[in-house]
This record gives structure tokens, C-alpha cells and sequence, in this order.
């Protein structure tokens, strides 16, 4: 059982920057691969960027050259540093983790509440 605890959330301006982050709790998180998903007011879940045990990562699309996702498996943390942010990566954040599967999912199992995303122009 792994719980998942999201923070750095908030509201800013287009352009600006925030970095979020996950505390995970529980067995080995070192062994797990992580991701952080982001689900916008009417749309359904998006993947936003994955990293697996090793380090090797994954992004979307939509956020490759402004995200960069990192974990420390000595503190047991995953980050997601977003740079110059757009109105349209306002969501709630949510970070999970697996055992295995696709860094892009659908095979996490471990889940966290979310933090809120809002972006204004």
C-alpha cells in the first residue's frame, strides 16, 4: 500500500512558474514508477508526465519543454516543476504511482487527492 499527498498548489499568472509536490508514504516507493495526471473542469483525466524507477521519463505533449518531472527516493517525493504556465494548464493535479505497466497508464493503482492548478491570463 502506498498513500500519495500532493501540495504547492495555487493560483498565478500566465508565465509564471510552480512547483508541486507528492510525499508518498507506505512500501518501497523506490520501486515504483510515478506519474502526475491532471483532470480540467469537464474533461476527463490527462496524462501529464510519468518517471519509472530508474529515472527515465515521459511527457505529454502539451507540456514537454515547460514540465519536468523528478523524484527523490530518499525522501520519497515526486515533483513536477511547470514553467511558463498557460490558462489551459489550469487543473487539479494528481499524482500516482505503480508497480508496474505504461508510465502514461492506465495501470496505477495508488492515488492521491489533487491539488488545484489555476492559471489566469
Amino acid at each position: 500500500q502506498v498513500s500519495l499527498v500532493e501540495s504547492g498548489g495555487g493560483s498565478v499568472q500566465a508565465g509564471d512558474s510552480l512547483r508541486l509536490s507528492c510525499r508518498a508514504s507506505g512500501r518501497a516507493f523506490r520501486n515504483y514508477s510515478a506519474a502526475w495526471f491532471r483532470q480540467a473542469p469537464g474533461k476527463g483525466r490527462e496524462f501529464v508526465a510519468g518517471i519509472n524507477w530508474g529515472g527515465g521519463t515521459l511527457y505529454a505533449d502539451s507540456v514537454k519543454g515547460r514540465f519536468t518531472i523528478a523524484r527523490d527516493n530518499a525522501k520519497n517525493t515526486l515533483s513536477l516543476q511547470m514553467n511558463n504556465l498557460k490558462p489551459e494548464d489550469t487543473a487539479v493535479y494528481v499524482c500516482a504511482a505503480q508497480s508496474a505497466g505504461s508510465l502514461s497508464g492506465p495501470s496505477y493503482g495508488y492515488w492521491g487527492q489533487g491539488t488545484q492548478v489555476t492559471v489566469s491570463s
